[in-house]
């Protein structure tokens, strides 16, 4: 999945490059993922299990399909990560909101 917006990472991303021989904040490494990498990781997963969940009702509904706890589990299971990552979203939002209020 693409950022079809084009809003993560443009404009030199959310994790800017330390100068050289400088050590990042926290002495963490900078050689992992970055949040983009991880986020747009995270929105495949959501919309894998929408579309899992999505077809289990179907083939319920068709007849291809006699576990009904299954549906419901993979319903769930989808409900609950988007859930999640909604919740992550309205942290990021609020984490812009109190960025953009800070006076410089």
């Amino acid at each position: 999945m693409s950022d079809p917006l084009g809003l993560i990472g443009a404009g030199g991303g959310i994790r800017p490059t330390p100068p050289s021989g400088a050590k990042p904040a926290g002495g963490q490494p900078t050689d992992g993922p970055s949040f983009r990498d991880m986020l747009m990781q995270n929105l495949e997963q959501v919309n894998e299990l929408q579309t899992d969940a999505t077809r289990a009702i179907e083939d319920l509904q068709t007849g291809r399909r006699e576990d009904v706890e299954g549906v419901i589990l993979a319903t769930q299971k989808a409900d609950l990560a988007f859930k999640m990552l909604q919740q992550v979203r309205n942290k990021v939002v609020q984490a812009y909101g109190e960025i953009r209020d800070m006076r410089v």
